[in-house]
């Protein structure tokens, strides 16, 4: 009778442990799920933080380069400026200047420089 009870505690440890073999590798299973999934979720999280830096940045990007079409316009527009005051004051001074080119040109009256000395 101690040898079937032996038997039968040996068959009760026997399947406890095949139980509890069965719960570890579910815990196991359960533990790759777990990180499979959790690695999703982030990579997922990086994703949506990227497209939110992303149209952040294409934002920034559009603001601050309209700006700088802007300045380029205006400095267009005052350099134009500027040619066209040039341009009206060569038309209405450059006869008067070619004038007085030509004549210091044909009327020239030389006189000796200071640092020459002239002996007689």
């Amino acid at each position: 009778m101690a040898s079937a009870q032996n038997s039968a505690g040996i068959q009760t440890l026997l399947d406890a442990e095949r139980e509890a073999q069965k719960i570890v590798q579910q815990a196991r299973e359960y533990r790759t799920k777990r990180i499979r999934e959790a690695k999703s979720e982030a990579q997922k999280e990086i994703e949506e933080y990227r497209k939110q830096k992303e149209e952040e940045f294409k934002k920034f990007e559009a603001e601050h380069s309209s700006g700088y079409k802007k300045a380029e316009e205006d400095a267009n527009k005052e350099a134009e400026v500027k040619l066209q005051e040039i341009k009206d004051a060569g038309n209405e001074r450059g006869g008067k200047v070619i004038e007085t080119l030509i004549h210091a040109l044909v009327d020239v009256k030389p006189e000796p420089s200071e640092k020459i000395v002239i002996k007689a």
